[in-house]
């Protein structure tokens, strides 16, 4: 099975894309994995398969193609003194677990307390696709946009929770439907300031 998995493992393992990469290679690789799968990747309903699969891939891990530090490099300074805590709640997400290729679908909650300036909202929103659009552990993944949002903003604090269902857990392996994984990344006040940090809480839906 690894050596022929090996072709699909070679299209994913890059930043970004594989010049050298021809798009009839990825569709290659998915025509072996149907064929492992025990079925003919030229009978009629499946001959645009490998095609769908590589447009797909190519959407499903485009978050390689974004730079998340240089989403947020645009800020706004007129912002009347304002230091509270900005927070964008229940932002959708989908992506794939790096060890299964399994999906994780789940929502983001990110906030920070400016330090003079301010970033779009939209821009926190894509931050998180970025990350999500790549191959991921959930734990990862909070780690990453806080991190990236620390390091443009220079903020007074930055919180991120992320809960989301694993695939690779509940559609195989353990099958246990129903659950989901919830992580946190807490930076600068919402760390060490309680209070802060129950106000972030306290917002989780």
């Amino acid at each position: 099975m690894d050596a022929l998995v090996t072709p699909l493992n070679t299209c994913l393992r890059v930043e970004s894309h594989d010049d050298n990469l021809e798009r009839s290679d990825v569709e290659a690789a998915f025509r072996t994995i149907i064929r492992w799968a025990g079925d003919d990747p030229d009978r009629p309903g499946l001959a645009e398969t490998p095609s769908r699969m590589s447009r797909a891939f190519e959407e499903f891990f485009s978050g390689y193609r974004q730079d998340p530090v240089q989403i947020l490099q645009k800020t706004f300074e007129e912002i009347e003194g304002y230091d509270e805590m900005v927070m964008l709640r229940g932002i959708p997400f989908e992506s794939h677990c790096e060890h299964h290729l399994a999906p994780i679908i789940g929502r983001a909650w990110v906030a920070y307390v400016p330090r003079g300036r301010v970033v779009g909202i939209s821009k926190l929103a894509r931050v998180v696709d970025a990350y999500a659009k790549r191959l991921q552990i959930q734990e990862k993944m909070t780690a990453q946009i806080a991190n990236a949002i620390e390091s443009a903003l220079q903020p007074k604090g930055v919180g991120v929770i992320i809960k989301a269902t694993h695939h690779c857990m509940t559609t195989r392996g353990v099958h246990k439907p129903d659950t989901d994984l919830v992580t946190s990344r807490m930076l600068g006040c919402f760390r060490d300031n309680p209070i802060k940090r129950q106000e972030f809480l306290s917002l989780i839906d």
